[in-house]
């Protein structure tokens, strides 16, 4: 009776699974400044009031390349090393939604699918017969249409919306390692050092070697 018991309640879950389970659209993320300000210009607007990224300070938007003026813009009187946290409290964000906003810095990095898991999930809200809105990706979730998607009828506006959440996603992926290109050029120099020296260490074996001969 246990082992019927385990069974069924296996094939439940596994029908919830696979009932909420969707296919992921596939996107390429463009990793250039234009496209990352672009990002992080739509993110201040439309996503900083409630989420933080705390591992992402303004001096790392300006050292990137993006525009300081802008970056100045966005961080108000706050110092350029500070943090870009949330402008609504978590005692607010809980009153307001139920649970507080994640922090947005690895989040890319936290769901398995990445960029396309972020992407999917940005561009899967829909309006139910009811008139609520839903999210293909995450139906449980709190977070309202921030683009409104879900009431966009016409192909150039669900078009236009679209190229901001990959712009988003752009943004949320060189945030969640913004040394890559740096920790790229230097293993090129690392991988060249170590072929030098590897030459180096061979030419002295052989000397070493050929006198003991």
């Amino acid at each position: 009776m246990n082992r019927l018991l385990k069974i069924a309640m296996f094939c439940c879950f596994s029908v919830h699974a696979w009932a909420t389970d969707v296919t992921l659209e596939k996107i390429r993320i463009e990793t250039d400044v234009p496209a990352v300000e672009r990002g992080a210009e739509t993110m201040m607007n439309v996503c900083h009031s409630c989420h933080s990224m705390k591992y992402i300070k303004y001096r790392d938007l300006v050292n990137f390349g993006m525009d300081k003026q802008k970056v100045d813009v966005w961080r108000g009187n706050q110092p350029l090393d500070a943090p870009l946290l949330a402008q609504m409290s978590d005692s607010d964000a809980l009153q307001a939604f139920g649970k507080a906003p994640p922090d947005l810095t690895l989040m890319v990095k936290a769901r398995d699918g990445g960029a396309n898991y972020v992407y999917s999930y940005l561009v899967g809200y829909y309006l139910t017969p009811e008139g609520m809105q839903g999210n293909h990706v995450y139906p449980g979730t709190k977070m309202p249409d921030i683009l409104s998607i879900s009431i966009a009828t016409e192909d150039a506006q669900r078009t236009e919306i679209q190229g901001r959440a990959r712009d988003i996603v752009s943004f949320l992926s060189w945030a969640a390692d913004p040394h890559e290109t740096e920790r790229i050029r230097l293993g090129y120099y690392v991988i060249a050092y170590l072929v030098v020296l590897t030459t180096l260490l061979y030419f002295v074996k052989n000397q070493i070697w050929s006198r003991l001969k």
